[in-house]
């Protein structure tokens, strides 16, 4: 689909998951160069936004990884240094997850590659602009999380 091609409801869904795809692929490329596989970073970017102690599915759910997919990438982080998991008090079957010290060095890292992109990406935009597409954004997520309730049901 050309880049000029006007963007309306019949279309908008679809340009902004190749939009999310595209804009993946170059953080991943500017990862990858710093030495950082995604199974490392998403992880934690993901923990360092919900913050320490998030129940593990919140993570999961955030990540989008499930099962036993996330407990692998998990003991990974775990073994790397980067996340150290805790019982949760409260529920003694469920696990809290929090960034280590070397994680948190390691979100430092990505930070210092990801802020200057996401300036470049978002120049062009006004804080209005950014405010306008923040309002845009949370009503699609909530759309998106009460559609997905009624389909797993």
């Amino acid at each position: 689909m050309p880049a000029n091609s006007e963007i309306n409801r019949d279309n908008l869904v679809f340009r902004l998951s190749l939009l999310t795809r595209r804009c993946r692929q170059i953080i991943d490329h500017e990862f990858h160069d710093a030495g950082l596989t995604e199974a490392t970073w998403r992880p934690l970017l993901h923990l360092h936004i919900l913050g320490n102690q998030s129940k593990q599915k919140d993570l999961a759910a955030s990540v989008g990884i499930e099962g036993a997919t996330l407990v692998r990438l998990l003991d990974t982080l775990v073994d790397k240094g980067l996340i150290q998991r805790t019982e949760d008090s409260s529920d003694r079957r469920k696990n809290l997850i929090s960034l280590t010290q070397e994680g948190q060095s390691t979100v430092d890292k990505l930070r210092k590659i990801i802020d200057p992109l996401q300036d470049q990406l978002l120049n062009d935009f006004t804080d209005n602009d950014i405010a306008a597409i923040g309002r845009f954004i949370r009503t699609l997520e909530s759309n998106v999380r009460n559609i997905w309730q009624q389909v797993k049901r």
